[in-house]
């Protein structure tokens, strides 16, 4: 007895710097990354057509923060104007791409699956183009409260399609990814035959259906910001509760959770996160599936420690995409290709490693 209950202790010992070191990890990626976000952030405000140094940055952000946003050089209104509300949307962009990725990750128990597979981000890129169509048509109301609107019912019931579909060949893990793939096809079809179609109308949306931040202004931080940080907050409140929706949905009806109604109401929850951080940039690929897993890695599936680091690391990855993206050879290059560029192998290697597990 004495043996058994000195190996019960030795254990819960390991258990607890077990638990420690990953808060650790977890506090590091934090940490880092926010000091990595100052800098690239930083770094963001010289790169563009029009050349700034860093020392000629580094004054002019002073000056905006003095004078309450009103700088007088040039260089200060292109920062204050353009850069700044570009590299804030790319963070909250990155963050929010980042944790649907992981809760859906989470609600469907397969890493392979992400807003961009789900088909989630071609049905908000779909209803993006079906309202600003009509908008065009009408005109009488502006394009940014057309953008949001369509991009949430696009991205709501596009996943609705994929959760039929899925539920329907079963519902198994491998069924979603599918399923997503093939409503994503049909929805990226009907996409560049209303775009043929409409070509003269919808020529300035080309550029945002690959990816791309150029025409954020405040205006649109102001729509998607207090939305994007509603659901993250949430979500990180919700940590516990996808850590039990890990262990199978029959064992979280047992721990008192309606894991039916709940993966619906968190799946959804993503799609809508999804749909805000579509409606303005385009359809940017591969975050949420990168990201999750890679910090994954090094703190383990734990949600209240995955959460927080995946928001982090998310903004840092799409800032250092969007910093590539500026500085293209010739021109401005598609943030979404560039994001597809890695996302695309990884997605590869990931089927390699873990699709024997996720069979049909």
């Amino acid at each position: 007895m004495e043996e058994v209950a000195s190996a019960n202790t030795s254990g819960a010992k390991k258990e607890r710097k077990g638990v420690k070191a990953v808060r650790w990890r977890m506090l590091l990626i934090v940490i880092l990354g926010s000091i990595a976000l100052v800098l690239l952030f930083t770094l963001s405000m010289t790169i563009g057509p029009y050349d700034i140094s860093f020392t000629e940055a580094m004054e002019q952000i002073w000056q905006i923060i003095i004078t309450g946003g009103k700088p007088e050089d040039m260089s200060g209104k292109i920062i204050y104007n353009l850069r700044i509300p570009r590299s804030i949307a790319v963070m909250l962009v990155g963050a929010g791409l980042a944790i649907a990725g992981a809760v859906m990750q989470a609600m469907i128990h397969n890493p392979l699956v992400d807003p961009y597979v789900t088909g989630v981000s071609s049905g908000a890129s779909f209803g993006v183009i079906l309202f600003t169509l009509g908008a065009s048509y009408i005109g009488s109301m502006s394009v940014y409260m057309f953008a949001p609107i369509g991009a949430i019912i696009g991205a709501v019931a596009a996943f609705m399609i994929t959760m039929l579909v899925a539920e329907g060949a079963g519902g198994k893990a491998m069924s979603y990814v599918l399923g997503g793939v093939i409503v994503a096809a049909g929805l990226s079809s009907g996409t560049t035959l209303i775009m043929s179609l409409n070509a003269e109308k919808i020529h300035s949306i080309t550029a945002w259906m690959f990816g791309s931040f150029s025409n954020i202004e405040w205006q649109d931080i102001y729509v998607i910001a207090i939305p994007i940080i509603l659901i993250l907050i949430i979500i990180l409140f919700e940590a516990r509760k996808l850590n039990v929706m890990l262990l199978g949905e029959s064992q979280a009806q047992y721990l008192g959770i309606n894991s039916r109604q709940y993966k619906r109401i968190m799946l959804m929850l993503s799609a809508v996160l999804t749909a805000l951080c579509v409606a303005y940039c385009g359809i940017i690929g591969f975050v949420g599936l990168v990201v999750p897993h890679l910090c994954r890695m090094v703190v383990g599936g734990d949600h209240r420690v995955l959460i927080p680091s995946s928001i982090v690391v998310g903004a840092v990855v799409l800032m250092v995409a969007d910093i590539i993206s500026k500085s293209g050879p010739i021109g401005e290059l598609p943030i979404g290709a560039i994001t597809s560029v890695v996302g695309v192998p990884f997605f590869i290697y990931l089927m390699l490693k873990e699709g024997k597990r996720y069979a049909m």
